[in-house]
């Protein structure tokens, strides 16, 4: 018989999940444009606006390190509240300094909040469900960053920027309700004794996980150049198709796939789903390249949904199943440097691409520096993966 999957307190942080992604969702697409219309200049507000990530990038080792040695909730207690504390902050002030301290603020938050969510999902599921559970974690995930931006948008048009920062900061609250239900606070599993003497020490990410989650790199730095390049790649190329609609299209994909595929990610192994998930990334990229009508577009966000869309559930997966319980914070921590990483450097890369060569040559470029190194680094780490 199948374990049983959806226990209250799983639904409990999926929900969770869910309004804690919804925040910084809200709060991205505006905040450079806020910056700039309280005083800053566009380079600062670029800087003002990437100062999350920057921030997460560098704490994420600490973060997964405390995963493993604090409770669960309690780190997501804190990180929530910090996430809530900075979408007041915006909403309150128009000093830049105030504003950049709570863009760091609100990164911490976001660090915390994401590794140790993830880390307590996984804990919370039955380990022969670790794959199907967090497939839907995912889900949540993805429903979040693909409401957030429309909705902040939205609202940014028709109201104001402190409407955006409001609703950042109910999300926030939301999520520091719903885990006061949580039944199981995610305490750390306790360690195998040490030698007498022997020092623990702090490490920044775990060996085993920097496999995957550089494979999780390459896939994703071709989805976060679309996400900053669409609109001006579809206006350079003269395509007529409405770029505003890819992403939700590629958001209802996702969700289709990832509900009608969830028991598999227990069941096929890594080594099928990457080389299955690599053919269809290269059919989005395709089919970006030549987006010149509707069906084209829908084949580009089927082929991104299939590939990075189910690789980022896939190698969280494998992320948690190659360590043991004890380090399901690190294996995390060191899963989403991937994941920073693929946001900071997929837009640069774009940027390097457009200002070099003529706009038709983005995707094959794209396919060309990911594609064949991401079966490099799964071909020579084969064994471990397997």
């Amino acid at each position: 018989m199948k374990t049983r999957l959806y226990t209250p307190n799983v639904k409990l942080v999926l929900v969770a999940s869910f309004f804690f992604l919804m925040s910084p969702m809200l709060i991205n697409p505006v905040i450079a444009g806020f910056a700039r219309n309280i005083g800053a200049s566009s380079v600062f507000a670029g800087i003002v606006a990437g100062l999350t990530n920057l921030t997460s990038l560098v704490l994420r080792p600490l973060a997964g390190n405390l995963t493993d040695r604090v409770s669960k909730y309690h780190l997501t207690l804190v990180g929530g509240c910090l996430l809530l504390a900075a979408s007041l902050g915006y909403s309150l002030t128009t000093n830049l300094t105030l504003i950049t301290a709570f863009r760091i603020l609100n990164g911490v938050g976001y660090t915390l909040c994401s590794v140790c969510m993830a880390t307590w999902m996984a804990s919370l599921l039955p380990p022969d469900r670790i794959g199907s559970g967090m497939g839907i974690y995912g889900l949540a995930n993805a429903l979040g960053m693909a409401c957030g931006p429309a909705i902040s948008v939205y609202l940014y048009q028709h109201y104001s920027y402190q409407s955006v920062f409001w609703l950042a900061a109910v999300c926030s609250g939301l999520l520091v309700v719903m885990i006061q239900f949580v039944t199981d606070r995610g305490v750390p599993v306790k360690r195998a004794a040490t030698p007498t003497g022997a020092a623990r020490h702090l490490r920044l990410v775990h060996p085993k996980v920097l496999p995957v989650a550089v494979i999780l790199l390459l896939f994703s730095l071709p989805y976060f150049a679309t996400q900053t390049y669409i609109v001006t790649y579809v206006a350079s190329r003269h395509f007529h198709v409405a770029a505003g609609l890819f992403f939700p299209v590629y958001a209802i994909i996702l969700l289709v796939l990832r509900l009608t595929l969830r028991d598999l990610f227990d069941r096929v192994p890594f080594s099928k789903f990457i080389w299955i998930c690599l053919l269809f990334n290269l059919a989005g990229l395709v089919g970006l390249a030549d987006m010149t009508n509707w069906l084209m577009m829908l084949v580009a966000a089927l082929g991104l949904a299939a590939g990075y869309g189910l690789m980022f559930s896939i190698c969280q997966a494998k992320a948690m199943m190659l360590v043991s319980e004890a380090d399901h914070g690190l294996a995390n921590s060191t899963f989403y440097i991937g994941v920073d990483l693929g946001m900071s450097l997929g837009p640069m890369i774009g940027g390097l691409i457009s200002s070099a060569l003529p706009m038709a040559w983005f995707y094959p470029v794209m396919m060309v520096i990911t594609l064949p190194l991401i079966v490099v680094v799964y071909w020579m780490n084969r064994r471990t993966l397997a």
